[in-house]
């Protein structure tokens, strides 16, 4: 089910209304009312779910279940007197619980991670090696359908299983509760990444509906919509039609549909992030945010601080901080950074463009890390000024011309369409003029891009950036409103467009 579809229109305000006015309300004074409202969000989120595929349904339980047991077994083994008798008393052995504790973690880590590669990426590695042996892959493929977010509910219970290893949370009995947490619609197929942290215990305990934190959520959801459907789903149009005739393309026409795609994919993806965030808020949760501005980044150190926060900080506190993080020499903080940027290139997918990515970026660290700069930047850019000084935008611009360069081997089908790309657009007939085949689509779409970035800037401290508590006047924010909403219906494409990373 697609957060810009007819379906979901309808599914939301049905979810909202049973689950505060049925299960809260008219079930308030029941003791297990707390049970029966987790209980309906899990049914509502297989409901979401399982739209695509019923059979998906069943892969997310298994991992569902597996997660929460192992966090059973390792409480178990924790209760647990594992001692030897010395002079009558009992002294219990606790390198051996840790040992079990920790054969019970890396258990669950294989289990989930080992789906994880069947479904994603077994068909990839058995054709590149049919390829370099030259082997036939008759009746070695799977050919299975990838599961729509199984990266992400995977990360997720990865992230329990951890937490709860390393004594950072409590383990859950609740297995309703727990259900609710690796399910929870919102951000069930494309993030944020919750930690167990952060969203478990807020299914552990009571939700009070909260007004005002509900309108902030519509206006997120609103905004959300009009970064997806009037900037995301309209560059794409021009995107894939230069993508899929590159060759013939001139530079600027390569160029022009590079940074398209940057906002494309920008806006697809922060879009749903900002729906998903939003859509929480509606039922009492608080979701982490997982976009801060990302392209008014002053190096590639700060845009990475500010894009896909939950997977970023995912990679820093269990692969990057475990390794040494950067606590050791340079030489292994350039070993880390690699590692980090490689695994999460191949996280997005099974091919070696997106790897490439990785290593680009990792690349783009270097300077950094040996200057020791890679944390000049964590406060927000001209902070305390309306506009940028000189040196701010160019830093700006440069970031964010690196960032378009990776994005087109993101996009490439093959790291040699990603370089031909690149060598097209390097040339004389960079200085042409790009080509539009309809002037009267793109004018509108430039003036979106436009106020794209200038809300962004604007609202660039909140935490988001429809958050109108600077607009006091009431009239000046509902015409706001209005505005949003007449472009999101003008400018909403016949068939909505799946979003960029449910195929992630």
């Amino acid at each position: 089910m697609l957060f810009n579809s007819i379906q979901f229109a309808i599914f939301l305000p049905i979810v909202f209304l049973l689950y505060w006015f049925v299960f809260d309300r008219f079930l308030g004074k029941s003791k297990w009312q707390l049970r029966l409202q987790n209980a309906f969000v899990v049914v509502s989120s297989y409901v979401f779910y399982g739209w695509w595929d019923w059979r998906f349904l069943l892969l997310i339980a298994f991992t569902s279940f597996c997660s929460w047991g192992s966090g059973v077994l390792m409480q178990r083994v924790g209760n647990q007197s594992v001692a030897t008798s010395i002079g009558g008393g009992k002294l219990v052995d606790n390198q051996l619980v840790i040992k079990r504790k920790k054969l019970i973690t890396t258990a669950n880590i294989v289990l989930n991670l080992l789906i994880l590669a069947i479904f994603k990426y077994y068909d990839f590695f058995v054709t590149e090696f049919a390829q370099l042996f030259h082997i036939s892959t008759d009746g070695l493929l799977l050919k299975v359908i990838l599961p729509v977010g199984i990266s992400f509910y995977t990360f997720q219970a990865l992230s329990y299983s951890i937490d709860v290893y390393r004594g950072k949370i409590e383990p859950t009995r609740d297995i309703i509760a727990f259900f609710a947490f690796i399910s929870f619609f919102p951000q069930l197929v494309a993030g944020p990444i919750e930690r167990a942290t952060n969203l478990l215990p807020q299914f552990l305990k009571k939700r009070e509906f909260d007004y005002d934190t509900a309108v902030d959520g519509m206006r997120q959801i609103l905004w959300g919509l009009f970064k997806k459907i009037v900037v995301a789903d309209n560059c794409a149009v021009y995107v894939d039609q230069v993508f899929s005739t590159y060759t013939e393309q001139s530079g600027s026409t390569l160029l022009l549909a590079a940074i398209f795609f940057t906002f494309q994919i920008y806006g697809d993806f922060s879009g749903y992030s900002d729906i998903a965030i939003g859509t929480a808020k509606l039922f009492g949760i608080k979701l982490m945010r997982n976009f801060n501005v990302p392209y008014f980044s002053r190096d590639i150190a700060e845009f990475w601080r500010r894009w896909h926060i939950s997977l970023t900080t995912w990679f820093r506190d269990y692969v990057y901080i475990p390794l040494g993080g950067s606590r050791v020499s340079k030489a292994k903080v350039i070993r880390n950074t690699f590692i980090i940027f490689l695994l999460s290139g191949f996280w997005h997918g099974a091919n070696w463009t997106f790897v490439a990515w990785g290593a680009y970026h990792a690349i783009l660290f270097l300077p950094l890390i040996l200057t020791g700069k890679n944390r000049k930047y964590t406060n927000q850019v001209a902070e305390g000024r309306i506009l940028p000084t000189w040196r701010e935008a160019g830093q700006m611009l440069l970031t964010f011309f690196l960032a378009v360069v990776g994005w087109i081997i993101f996009r490439a089908e093959s790291i040699g369409m990603a370089w031909e790309y690149v060598c097209g657009m390097c040339n004389s007939s960079l200085f042409s003029v790009p080509w539009l085949n309809n002037r009267y689509f793109y004018i509108p779409l430039f003036l979106n891009l436009i106020l794209l970035i200038i809300v962004e800037w604007i609202n660039r401290y909140a935490s988001h950036s429809l958050d109108l508590n600077i607009v006091k006047n009431r009239v000046l924010k509902y015409f706001i409103y209005m505005i949003l909403i007449t472009l999101i219906i003008f400018f909403t494409p016949p068939t909505p467009s799946p979003f960029i990373y449910f195929q992630f």
